[in-house]
């Protein structure tokens, strides 16, 4: 995601600012009450449903970004290792799972406590969670649907390709 090199207005509500960022890289979104942006982005494996929601009495501000997965009770089990195994190399954010639905999603926070919000912050939890979620979702497909392990859908998606051809 490049950087926008715009000088915003300051914001109070800093969703103000990310429907800014999606208005700029075209990004599908609703906005579906003052504190809460719904966005739909594309990814590589599938399309991402972020929302994200201003918490004014905590300054916080919550993303979630779910895709389109459901964890049958088959696979629950398997799921939670794989999931352990990912939130231990992420620095920033988390996956998690809905017991309710079955839904996998990953979250994260941007805690303000008085500052002021500028766009590179807003920029970075989006990027973050998108990164996150185009690198780890075929470890969660090879789980769900090839019935592989945690560590063989980690092993088999996580090659890194070294040199130059």
């Amino acid at each position: 995601m490049a950087s926008m090199q715009a000088t915003y207005d300051h914001f109070t509500n800093p969703v103000d600012m990310v429907e800014q960022i999606a208005t700029v890289h075209d990004w599908t979104f609703e906005r579906t009450a003052p504190d809460e942006l719904t966005l739909s982005v594309a990814g590589t494996w599938c399309d991402y449903h972020v929302s994200l929601t201003w918490r004014e009495d905590l300054e916080a501000l919550h993303l979630a970004c779910a895709f389109d997965f459901r964890v049958t009770k088959e696979r629950l089990t398997e799921v939670h290792r794989l999931l352990a195994q990912i939130n231990e190399q992420l620095w920033l954010g988390h996956f998690d799972l809905w017991r309710e639905d079955g839904m996998l999603l990953y979250r994260n926070g941007l805690l303000l406590a008085g500052a002021e919000t500028h766009i590179g912050q807003c920029e970075g939890l989006l990027k973050a969670a998108l990164e996150a979620c185009e690198r780890y979702y075929q470890s969660y497909q090879f789980v769900l649907w090839a019935g592989k392990t945690a560590e063989e859908a980690l092993a088999a998606t996580m090659l890194e390709t070294q040199g130059t051809a």
